[in-house]
């Protein structure tokens, strides 16, 4: 399945924390699906301003943590969480990039949380064809706030591009599982 590659810097952290192959894949995907989230986003909804450069990193790096918890790569856990934006600024990424490793899996505890954090969470819970009401909501509610549009127009067309970054989850799947841990 034709993914688009992770940016360089990225490739060159992760080898530096000796990423697993099931890492680096689950990141390739990641990063691809917000790709077409961003562009259907764009398509959308053109006048809607974000930091698309900050959701790009922010879905290519955000489980960077699971170098140093593995285990949380099959398992739940969110200590990788934690330490995951200090790694990113160890390897010289700036904070409005290393936040995703933290924000990504805590966006509903954040109190300033952003759009762009939203945007990671979504791309990387829709990557499987995981659907989160809350996180969709929160969406529609942001992108409805600053488009001036009604949050159900917006909900609706977000579960349209929701279903549509959802059918090749089970491809997505299969590609990542032939990495290994």
């Amino acid at each position: 399945m034709p993914l688009q590659e992770l940016p360089p810097d990225v490739l060159k952290m992760l080898a530096k924390y000796a990423a697993s192959p099931r890492l680096v894949a689950h990141l390739t995907i990641v990063h691809d699906v917000a790709i077409t989230l961003l562009e259907q986003i764009d398509a959308s909804w053109p006048l809607l301003h974000y930091e698309r450069e900050s959701v790009l990193i922010g879905a290519a790096t955000h489980d960077v943590g699971k170098t140093v918890y593995p285990d949380e790569l099959i398992g739940p856990g969110s200590q990788h969480e934690e330490i995951g934006p200090q790694l990113l600024r160890e390897s010289g990424f700036p904070e409005n990039h290393a936040r995703f490793a933290h924000t990504h899996g805590q966006w509903e505890r954040e109190a300033a949380v952003q759009l762009e954090d939203i945007l990671v969470a979504f791309a990387d819970t829709i990557w499987k064809g995981k659907r989160n009401e809350a996180l969709e909501q929160a969406l529609a509610l942001q992108i409805a706030e600053q488009c001036q549009q009604e949050v159900w127009e917006v909900y609706m067309k977000l579960d349209d591009i929701a279903c549509e970054l959802a059918k090749e989850a089970h491809e997505r799947i299969i590609w990542q599982g032939k990495y290994q841990l």
